[in-house]
């Protein structure tokens, strides 16, 4: 790939020669490297991903946090500014064109770049129900970002500056069906108990780094919200009442169809599911007296080795 900017791209992947061409296509006016992480595929995804320019490395997956942290850490990156990029992610060209425009001649003060993400389901945009933009800090100065060791809902936190926010959009637009769907947020649900449990009983380190210096305002924001209201309410009340805050004052009805479907299945169905899955573990481990017993009974309901310790090294 040729670009004249120093811009490192990485995505992670696993089976995913759906939608890499069309990613890294995206991003081939602006990135001067690019890595896949992968973690086993079994698909084209590797093949596709060496002829449009890419290095593949391959690492076994544990959790999103710590895959990309291990490529910050072992990829042989000498790009300036690095880009997380999802392969089910494609960025627009109005924002490709501020990247090229702008990031060169950012002050060395600027250390973090927030881009807005727009969802794309069933090939329509959700525009309502508080889902654009999503503000996520997503391009940053080499040696000074890293991804939070959570289970789930990680961000990049950035150090020694500040950010800023352009104003271009980049687009989740997976192409898998609802089977697909439901799966991964099961299997996000399930991650994200492991966090809320972990928030109630202490059982391992929390990774607690993001504020509004360290990534965006926004999500700074849902975070605190998520974890010091949200989370301390029955989900029976909670999910239901998320829903209708999404769906009526955030004017989620006006995405149509396809948008209730998503409003109902990602705003609602899925924020239920963790609570009732948080209650289904807990009932498990309450006859557990110590935090390792609860760890080890935890590890074994979810499938998820929960006693590894956190990534170590220092980020790129």
């Amino acid at each position: 790939m040729t670009a004249p900017l120093g811009l490192c791209v990485v995505v992670l992947t696993h089976n995913e020669e759906q939608h890499i061409e069309r990613a890294l296509k995206s991003v081939a006016g602006i990135a001067s490297e690019v890595f896949v992480i992968d973690s086993g595929s079994t698909d084209r995804t590797t093949e596709i991903a060496r002829q449009h320019g890419a290095t593949v490395l391959f690492h076994p997956f544990v959790n999103q946090a710590r895959q990309f942290q291990w490529a910050l850490d072992h990829a042989p990156i000498t790009a300036d500014w690095i880009m997380r990029l999802d392969a089910d992610e494609v960025i627009e060209a109005d924002l490709s064109a501020e990247i090229a425009r702008k990031l060169p001649h950012l002050p060395k003060e600027v250390v973090g770049i927030n881009l807005k993400r727009k969802h794309i389901f069933m090939g329509r945009w959700v525009r309502h129900g508080g889902r654009y933009p999503l503000v996520l800090l997503r391009i940053w100065r080499r040696g000074l970002g890293r991804v939070e060791d959570r289970w789930m809902d990680e961000h990049v936190i950035v150090r020694g500056g500040r950010t800023e926010t352009f104003d271009g959009s980049f687009a989740d637009d997976n192409l898998n069906d609802l089977s697909f769907f439901t799966q991964k947020h099961n299997k996000y649900a399930t991650r994200e108990a492991i966090e809320v449990l972990n928030q109630r009983h202490n059982l391992f380190p929390h990774d607690d780094g993001m504020s509004k210096d360290s990534a965006s305002t926004q999500a700074s924001a849902k975070r605190w919200i998520k974890e010091r209201v949200y989370n301390r309410i029955p989900f029976t009340v909670s999910a239901p009442a998320y829903f209708i805050w999404r769906y009526v004052f955030q004017l989620g009805f006006l995405d149509g169809r396809s948008g209730l479907v998503y409003h109902a299945l990602q705003g609602f169905w899925y924020r239920f599911l963790v609570g009732a899955k948080v209650m289904e573990l807990e009932r498990a481990t309450a006859h557990l007296n110590d935090k390792n017993s609860m760890i080890a009974e935890l590890s074994r309901l979810t499938g998820h080795t929960l006693a590894r310790p956190p990534a170590e090294g220092a980020s790129r």
